[in-house]
């Protein structure tokens, strides 16, 4: 049953309308720089003022803003709403029009650092090669395969480029083959609402099957084996959630479609899938990391019923792949960090799991990848993914070898059931992403392709390092520092501090061409592995989340004070960053200590944590609840108002800001950030400045192309340079 928003709306009649009511304080620049001249006595935009009152529990929240919903809702002010975003766009053009050629040489400059003509490291699946590659001055990917042997003539699947024509944003996802070769599935979103149209493509004629199957779940498509019946998503229009598994047979009208399952708690997250071995399809549904479920379907049987693996239980996280006569299941089964079971196809029930690797309080279990004579285990140990190989045949095992501080090292794709050979990427913040095929039995390694930096790149003139902060409650929270070679610790270096500490999902160090243009101005970037994330295990993230969750923005500020006491930094040259529920931990540490921030960067936050998990309607909002709280919960209401952004904006100074969104976010709606930086503006006692950037064309990711979202990057590098008087 979906449950119902608990907080009762009542509007209140006085509408201040003029924007010079003497409550509201007119932003004007009048923050110095030295080095960077701000334009002077320019005033910000001032949103109107419709109040609203959200009442709950015997708790009262007014909300001066929340007319600025009404995009989506098409209500009386949607098209003010437009104009009031347009209006913050100019007042960030005006602000920054000092640094317009400045930006402009920045874009050329990360532009300039891609190789434009390229293509990625083939793989081989079920007699093709495929890859992808990129012309020069394209945007978009072309997706292509050669059968049997690279010398063989190229067959374009999918040209991103020619589907893109026109468009101000383009997307593909789900991209999948039949076994035969012959057909292929693909999700297209051209709006930026992940609200993906599945076509159908036949690979040999080139053309595409006349149907076209609106708003599915992009990533989520499963061929049968039978070459014609595909499994696909559908979602929710309101809550753009997927909700239901339908089966669709190429060539006929979707309207003939067949629903095979639905999810009835829309608190679940569901996806669609095939096993690596290709034997069977399988259904997830997966609740907040806390609960799951799976079902099974022969692949050649498309037809059939879904089997039930094991049925939810709360606090049960399962996830399971086919291996020759058995389940390999993945579980938290009296397993904090997990641990690897096997269960009979017949009987994959968790009373019939076997032990196949134990529970480590030390060590987490990040996932597992099936081959014929072997197991390839990701695991994370002290913060690091590290890559575990055992034999199936001998059982005996080892670990694959990096040296490096602070690095990434992933399985990438591995179609191939019958090989000793896996591919796997690595990466650090000094090394390029660079792809690897190793040997199983031999334990040889062989490089098969490493990013390039045009106009060249030596690793050899930077530093990376490995350090750990200590949190208020005595707790050790890894950081990982990169800076240029020749660096003195004496507190005067700019340093940007970045993090997102939510879902459990681990910030890894992964190289950055465009952090080289802070880099090469002397700036200092950290990524803070704090807690919410799982880098450290799971109990990481479980002390992260829920009512733990001010771990998460402690452990930022702990470490940004650490970097302080070791002189990388000063507070007059401390940075901050973070997206989406990172843009949550930049508000949250910007009300708790504004002092510590020479200047913050929000990307698309999720700032009003209060207003939009009591509203069930808002996309996302009802499967998060076990992340963030229910707020139809006292004890749980409460403590999220306690740190949510939007709720504890006070009559105080605040740092320097600049924060982005984009008009068609799903993930998190562009409202949230612009009545969070209209309610600072109205409150901020300082004459720092706060930007709203909105990108009208894009959502949660940005703009879609190679090239086109780097105008965004080079907007956030000459905000942070123009605060530190970098002009060139």
């Amino acid at each position: 049953m979906k449950p119902t928003t608990i907080l009762t709306i009542l509007p209140i009649v006085a509408m201040l309308s003029s924007c010079n009511n003497s409550s509201v304080k007119e932003e004007s620049s009048t923050v110095k720089t030295e080095g960077y001249q701000w334009p002077p006595d320019v005033k910000s935009p001032i949103a109107g003022i419709k109040a609203k009152i959200m009442v709950a529990h015997g708790d009262t929240i007014t909300d001066n803003y929340y007319w600025m919903n009404d995009y989506f809702k098409k209500g009386p002010d949607s098209t003010v709403v437009v104009d009031y975003l347009k209006a913050e766009n100019a007042y960030v053009d005006t602000m920054l029009g000092a640094s317009k050629k400045f930006r402009e040489d920045l874009f050329a400059e990360l532009k300039g650092r891609i190789k434009e003509k390229d293509e990625s490291v083939p793989y081989k699946d079920n007699g093709y090669w495929y890859y992808t590659r990129f012309e020069e001055g394209k945007q978009y990917a072309i997706y292509c395969r050669k059968k049997e042997t690279m010398d063989a003539a190229e067959e374009v699947v999918h040209d991103a480029n020619k589907a893109a024509e026109g468009k101000s944003y383009y997307n593909v996802a789900g991209l999948q083959v039949t076994d035969n070769n012959e057909w292929a599935a693909v999700g297209e979103d051209d709006v930026s609402r992940r609200l993906y149209k599945l076509r159908i493509k036949n690979l040999r004629t080139g053309e595409y099957l006349p149907e076209t199957i609106t708003n599915t779940e992009g990533g989520s498509y499963a061929w049968a084996a039978d070459n014609k019946t595909l499994f696909y998503i559908k979602k929710d229009m309101q809550t753009l959630l997927g909700f239901q598994v339908w089966r669709h047979e190429a060539g006929t009208d979707p309207a003939a479609d067949v629903k095979v399952y639905e999810e009835k708690d829309n608190r679940h997250y569901i996806g669609v899938g095939r096993t690596k071995s290709k034997k069977y399809i399988m259904i997830y549904s997966e609740l907040s990391e806390q609960q799951s479920e799976q079902r099974f379907l022969d692949a050649s049987r498309p037809t059939g019923t879904f089997t039930l693996m094991q049925p939810r239980t709360m606090g049960l996280v399962y996830n399971a792949d086919h291996y020759n006569d058995k389940f390999y299941i993945r579980t938290n089964l009296d397993a904090e960090n997990f641990r690897l079971m096997e269960s009979a196809l017949d009987k994959p029930g968790k009373e019939n799991w076997k032990e196949v690797i134990p529970h480590r309080a030390d060590v987490f279990l990040a996932g597992v990848m099936l081959f014929k004579d072997h197991l390839v285990v990701s695991e994370r140990k002290e913060g690091l993914l590290q890559v575990r190989i055992i034999d199936q045949k001998d059982k005996s095992e080892h670990y694959v070898k990096f040296d490096e501080p602070a690095y990434f090292a992933g399985v990438a794709a591995n179609p191939d059931f019958n090989t000793n050979i896996l591919r796997f990427t690595y990466t650090s913040l000094i090394t390029p992403n660079s792809t690897f095929d190793y040997n199983m039995d031999t334990e040889k390694k062989e490089l098969k392709k490493q990013q390039e930096i045009v106009g060249g790149y030596d690793k050899n003139n930077y530093v990376t390092e490995r350090s750990w902060a200590t949190a208020r409650d005595g707790v050790k929270v890894p950081v990982s520092i990169v800076y240029k070679k020749g660096m003195k610790k004496d507190g005067q270096n700019p340093l940007l501090l970045t993090g997102y500490g939510s879902y459990g999902y681990s910030n890894d160090p992964f190289f950055s061409r465009n952090a080289l243009s802070l880099l090469n101005r002397g700036f200092i970037y950290v990524i803070a592995h704090i807690r919410g994330g799982q880098e450290m295990g799971r109990k990481w993230y479980e002390t992260g989340k829920m009512m733990n969750k001010k771990n998460t923005f402690y452990d930022f500020i702990d470490c940004a004070e650490y970097l302080i006491s070791e002189k990388y930094t000063s507070k007059e040259h401390l940075f901050a960053s973070g997206a989406s529920a990172g843009g949550l931990l930049m508000g949250a540490v910007t009300n708790l200590r504004p002092d510590l921030w020479r200047g913050i960067i929000a990307g698309v936050p999720y700032v009003d944590v209060v207003t939009t998990m009591s509203d069930p309607s808002i996309p996302l909002t009802t499967g998060e609840y076990l992340e963030w709280g229910n707020p139809a919960n006292k004890d749980e209401y409460f403590y999220m108002k306690s740190y949510s952004p939007m709720d504890n904006v006070e009559r105080k100074a605040y740092p320097n800001m600049l924060v982005t969104t984009g008009l068609h976010d799903s993930q998190v709606q562009y409202f949230e950030p612009a009545k969070w930086v209209a309610k600072l503006r109205a409150l901020k006692t300082d004459d720092n400045i706060i930007l709203l950037h909105t990108n009208m064309e894009a959502g949660h990711g940005g703009a879609s192309g190679r090239f086109d979202y780097l105008k965004d990057v080079a907007l956030q590098y000459a905000f942070l340079f123009a605060l530190e008087g970098i002009t060139d």
